[in-house]
This record gives C-alpha cells, sequence and structure tokens, in this order.
C-alpha cells in the first residue's frame, strides 16, 4: 500500500515552520500513543507512521530533499532501516521521541500534581476534591450558607508543611538522580515512569517528619462554610479554589468542587427555571367554574380562578412564581395542571341525584359525544 504524504499524517502545511511541524507531531503522538490506546488495534501503526513522518521532516536536509522527490528521497541506500524509521538507529528515534515524553507521559504521573521540569521540584500540587450535597427545593429557590465537614489532607503543623524533621532540607534521590523519572528499553520504545523512591518529586527526606511520615501533609476533617447561591439545580457545580488537598511538601492546596443535587419535592416538579403543581379540583367546581388556593414555593399562597368546564389537563400560567435564573435575573413560571376528581364512596341519595343528572346532561359533554359518534361511524363503515 502507497506511504501517505508526510505532512497529511502530521496534519501540517508543507510550508509548516520546525516549531509548527514539531506541535503538529506531538499532538498526533499523544493522541495515538499505544499507552492510551490499548483498546485500539490500529494505534501503534499509525503512532510508527507519525514518528517516520516527522523523523524525515525534523532534519531541514532531509525535508527538503522530500519536498522535492517526495518518499522515493528515502528509497534505496537512504530508506527506512529498524523499526520502520528513517535512518535505521534507534537512537535517532529515541531522540526524536524525548522532547514528548512530559507531554505523553505527564498524566501517568500524576498530572498536575508533578509539576513542571520533569519532577525536579520538590513540592506537588494537592488533589482536587469533590464533595456531593444534596439540599431542598426550597433552599434552591431561595439560596443557603451551609457548613460542611470535608475529610482532606492538611498541612502538618509540626513541620509545616515541608516533610523534613527540624527543617532539614532534602536531598537529591539517588534513584532517579533528581529527575523524578526513571526509563526503561522495551523494544525501540524507551518507557518513562514516575520514580517510586522519591514519588516522581526527585528529592527525599533523610530525618522525614515523625507527624506526616515525610509527606508534609496529615489526615484531617474541615469545617467549610459555603454559600449555595439561589436558582442551583442538580449537576451545578461550586468551586473553592485552595480549599481541596493539601500540596506534597509545602506544594499549593488543589481545589474543592461541590457537586448539587436538589431532592424531589412531594409537590413541585422543576424544568429550569419553570415550576409544575397539579391540582386535584372536584368535578363541581370544574363544572361551574369556581376559585382555588395553591401553594407555591416560597411559601405563599396564590388564589387561582378555574375557568367554568375545565377538563383534566388544561393549564393555568403563574407569572414569575417559578425559580429564580442561577445568576440573577426574573423568575420562571409556575405551571398549574387541572386533576378533575371523580368522587368515591357516594351516598345512595348522591348516586340518585348523579343518574338524575345523567339523564339531563346526555348534550352537554361535547368530547364524550364526539368520541362515541366517530365510534359509530367506525362500527358502520365496517358492517358495510
Amino acid at each position: 500500500m502507497a506511504k501517505r504524504d508526510f505532512y497529511d499524517v502530521l496534519g501540517a502545511s508543507r510550508d509548516a515552520s520546525a516549531d509548527e511541524l514539531k506541535k503538529a507531531y506531538r499532538q498526533k503522538a499523544k493522541e495515538y500513543h499505544p499507552d492510551r490506546n490499548a483498546d485500539n488495534p490500529d494505534a501503534e501503526a499509525k503512532f510508527k507512521e507519525i514518528n517516520e513522518a516527522y523523523d524525515a521532516l525534523k532534519d531541514p536536509e532531509r525535508k527538503a530533499a522530500y519536498d522535492r522527490f517526495g518518499h522515493a528521497a528515502f528509497e534505496g541506500g537512504g530508506g527506512p532501516g529498524r523499526g520502520g524509521y528513517p535512518g535505521g538507529q534507534q537512537g535517532d528515534f529515541a531522540s526524536a521521541f524525548s522532547d514528548v515524553f512530559e507531554d505523553l507521559f505527564g498524566d501517568f504521573m500524576g498530572g498536575r500534581g508533578g509539576g513542571q521540569g520533569g519532577g525536579r521540584q520538590r513540592a506537588q500540587r494537592g488533589s482536587d476534591l469533590r464533595y456531593n450535597l444534596r439540599i431542598s427545593l426550597e433552599d434552591a429557590y431561595s439560596g443557603l450558607q451551609k457548613t460542611i465537614n470535608v475529610p482532606t489532607a492538611v498541612p502538618c503543623d509540626v513541620c509545616k508543611g515541608s516533610g523534613a524533621e527540624g527543617g532539614a532540607e532534602p536531598v537529591t534521590c539517588p534513584t532517579c538522580s533528581g529527575m523524578g523519572k526513571v526509563r526503561a528499553q522495551q523494544g525501540f520504545f524507551t518507557v518513562e515512569r514516575g520514580c517510586p523512591t522519591c514519588s516522581g518529586v526527585g528529592q527525599i527526606n533523610k530525618n522525614p517528619c515523625r507527624s506526616c511520615a515525610g509527606a508534609g501533609r496529615v489526615q484531617k476533617d474541615r469545617s467549610l462554610s459555603v454559600n449555595i447561591p439561589a436558582g442551583v439545580e442538580t449537576g451545578t457545580r461550586i468551586r473553592l479554589s485552595g480549599e481541596g488537598e493539601a500540596g506534597l511538601r509545602g506544594g499549593p492546596s488543589g481545589d474543592l468542587y461541590i457537586f448539587i443535587e436538589v431532592r424531589d419535592h412531594a409537590i413541585f416538579q422543576r424544568d429550569g427555571t419553570s415550576l409544575f403543581c397539579r391540582v386535584p379540583v372536584g368535578m363541581t367546581i370544574a363544572a361551574l367554574g369556581g376559585d382555588i388556593e395553591v401553594p407555591s414555593i416560597d411559601g405563599g399562597r396564590s388564589r387561582v380562578k378555574v375557568p367554568a368546564g375545565s377538563q383534566t389537563g388544561k393549564q393555568m400560567r403563574l407569572r414569575a412564581k417559578g425559580m429564580p435564573a442561577l445568576r440573577g435575573g426574573n423568575h420562571g413560571d409556575m405551571l398549574i395542571e387541572l386533576a378533575v376528581e371523580t368522587p368515591v364512596n357516594l351516598t345512595s341519595r348522591q348516586k340518585e341525584l348523579l343518574r338524575e343528572f345523567e339523564k339531563l346532561s346526555s348534550e352537554n359533554n361535547p368530547e364524550s359525544s364526539s368520541f362515541f359518534g366517530k365510534v359509530r361511524g367506525f362500527w358502520e363503515n365496517k358492517k358495510s
């Protein structure tokens, strides 16, 4: 099968600069690295193709030859060598790949907690924390101030977060020589992982703090006062900067994310800023019309006029009686849906009156008359 154009492989234009080619290579290499695509059988082949393309284009002379002659520039004596890479040297591939180790393996070594510079910094940022908070619909309507207890890691009081006994300075890790990483050769791949001795920090404490075992932090419950704004709904996320887990050896703290869950309400159903309330009414009020009293989410009451002849499912809107918008603005509406209720456990006299009413009201039920008229026509058509 014919080889793809190297520029197409990297997703770069032919007039791309060296920095632009390098950036394109990094993005593609991260996207198709086999360690990140365990479930994609084509990833390894694409990864090799990406490295072959960049190895050919990163060198100005080889790039000029490729721009003039295409793939034919590398056929014959100058063709690909071992491992499918031009030049035939595994060292060339390792050199081309070394500048993207930080991008490819940064997440595996702790993400942001690993710090910049390949783990040479002794401090590490603390992890972000998540706290799930359940509140009532009334609280979501009005907002509230709530105190929560968060189990987290806080700076050690004994060593002031340094992790060293008596303020002693850390020393370079002997395993990784301060790099925070160790490498192992696997075929033509060089696998790089966090140092097991210093956990990717690059330094160790010869005299670790006895209170925190050298970590610079200890586990403790913290009480935090949280302001829940009016209008929140299930899925709303509130970020408290610096209130997450304390960093290792004096590093900055992570963030605390509070995820809101609003409990279901016994009376109201919510859709954004709108509220729905299903109100049962007697068939007498539905037939003759009248006023009913309905609740509102703020604890108040509203009088609603029911039109004569109302049917089940009829909706009426109460303006600005719904939920407030999260970031200010007007309130939504509340929709009242009527449910005409049929009486039960009738007395003999009530049954007698209803039978009499039924005889007198055969022409007063337009929906029934229309439906059964259609039914009669349907049966007559079947007979014919």
